[in-house]
């Protein structure tokens, strides 16, 4: 591994580099209390330093306690591991950019806080009258239905609902190739804990959905982006990753992709799937925006008949949060052993939730929500737009649906200052480096156009946008 590849130091000396690449494979177990550091002179060639280097890092960390020197032996991690923390696991990124803070904030925001930020819609744009028919209806329900556990596979007529949904989209699916889970982030975390190992390495879009950095920091994987595109993922970057890298897995969205809003082509998926078969890459499709398109667009599960493609989903963005509920679809022996898997990690999915997510989607109210949430996103999508492009805010692309914006602000500008800023103000933003792995999207915000409306986003971002244009050009004199 060279320089490059090593988390960001504290001080950013060279003594520091070494450091801190010492400290995170400790905090990530891949140094154990008592496990032999690499020798000075392995290490030095590894982080593309001298010698006199790394000896003065491991001096410090010996004295700081962290590793202990053994005459005549070499270095040893010192005492108990420290308990386990995902933070530590990744570069140690500022409040304002790091994933765990703006979910926080976002989670935590009382009722007076704007949140254009998080990635959800408003309680009043989701079908509460459906939900509360469904909740009627299961207060009825046999009593197993309510004190039960599901069964591994999870409810039947839901599977069979769910098998017929995944033929809009032309992928062939049967009832027992789906597993239901408690939710898409439970699906993407059995699909890890069933296909990687730690020290693995796994491929993400870059800019992609900043939870997925969080979740595979907790796998304890070797991360690599690439640079996404209008189109999909940048083909030439991706088939060098692929030669260079050889990732495990590629987790990706297909249709509406998060943050961008972009859709994936019909070329781009067939270079995509052919690369993967030549480097055995196995694809994880999280398709948790479906419902949110127009038209269906190109599915990689589809073209691929979920050989080398798992496909991922939930309800929570388009039905309810608090309703716990998603799936795996994959080929039949693996579902078989995730099955295994499931079992031994929660042991059963919550029945309560699948009856109610299978009443919604039955009763023909989810298919009106949708027809009427789709028209409702195309005007507030329109209306938000304007007023940033009027602001010198440009959208990255006018996706084709959904709920996000990616937008540009004008140079100069940084998103995680800007972010900061509005956070006094009890708006919560989502600054683009949260989305991006190399941190070069440092001008982007992600707007999500269901929480954009209040007037008091868009003066309270123009306020913010002229100190720091303000502040930009002073430091320019």
């Amino acid at each position: 591994m060279g320089r490059h590849d090593t988390p960001a130091s504290e001080d950013g000396t060279r003594v520091g580099i070494v450091m801190e690449a010492i400290r995170s494979r400790i905090a990530g177990r891949v140094l154990a209390p008592g496990a032999r550091l690499p020798s000075i002179r392995a290490f030095a060639e590894a982080m593309a330093v001298s010698k006199s280097t790394v000896v003065e890092g491991y001096d410090r960390l010996a004295a700081e306690g962290v590793i202990q020197a053994r005459r005549g032996s070499g270095f040893y991690v010192a005492g108990h591991a420290p308990p386990f923390s995902v933070a530590d696991l990744g570069p140690r990124l500022e409040r304002a950019v790091d994933p765990f803070w703006v979910s926080r904030q976002s989670l935590d925001a009382g009722g007076g806080v704007l949140k254009p930020g998080c990635g959800w819609l408003p309680a009043d744009w989701l079908p509460q009258d459906s939900l509360r028919r469904a909740l009627r209806a299961a207060s009825r329900a046999p009593a197993e239905a309510l004190a039960d556990y599901g069964t591994p596979l999870g409810l039947s007529p839901l599977r069979q609902v769910l098998a017929r949904r995944m033929a809009l989209h032309g992928i062939e699916a049967a009832p027992d190739r789906i597993m239901l889970t408690e939710s898409g982030t439970q699906a993407l975390d059995l699909v890890c804990r069933f296909l990687i190992e730690p020290g693995d390495t796994v491929l993400v879009d870059d800019p992609c959905y900043f939870n997925f950095h969080a979740l595979l920091r907790a796998h304890r994987v070797r991360i690599v982006g690439v640079p996404y595109t209008q189109n999909g993922p940048d083909i030439v970057a991706f088939e060098q990753v692929l030669t260079e890298q050889r990732p495990r897995l590629y987790i990706t969205n297909s249709a509406l992709h998060n943050p961008t809003g972009a859709t994936l082509s019909p070329v781009v998926a067939h270079r995509v799937l052919k690369l993967a078969d030549q480097f055995g890459l196995t694809i994880v499709e999280d398709d948790i925006f479906a419902d949110f398109e127009p038209e269906p667009a190109p599915r990689l599960a589809a073209f691929d008949g979920l050989d080398r493609v798992v496909q991922i989903g939930s309800f929570s963005k388009s039905l309810s949060a608090s309703v716990r509920c998603g799936y795996i679809a994959a080929k039949r022996d693996w579902i078989e052993r995730l099955i295994d898997l499931k079992i031994a990690a929660s042991f059963g999915t919550g029945r309560l939730a699948a009856e109610m997510v299978l009443s919604v989607l039955k009763d023909g109210s989810y298919r009106k929500h949708m027809d009427g949430l789709r028209e409702r996103l195309g005007r507030a999508m329109a209306a938000t737009s304007a007023r940033l492009t009027s602001m010198g805010v440009r959208p990255w692309i006018e996706p084709r649906g959904g709920m996000f914006l990616w937008c540009e602000l004008p140079e100069g500008l940084d998103s995680s200052m800007i972010a900061r800023q509005l956070l006094a103000e009890d708006i919560v933003l989502a600054p683009g480096n949260v989305y991006s792995l190399s941190q070069t999207a440092s001008r982007f915000l992600r707007f999500n156009v269901a929480q954009s409306g209040d007037p008091r986003l868009f003066s309270a971002l123009g306020r913010a946008m002229a100190a720091g244009a303000l502040a930009g050009g002073q430091t320019r004199v």
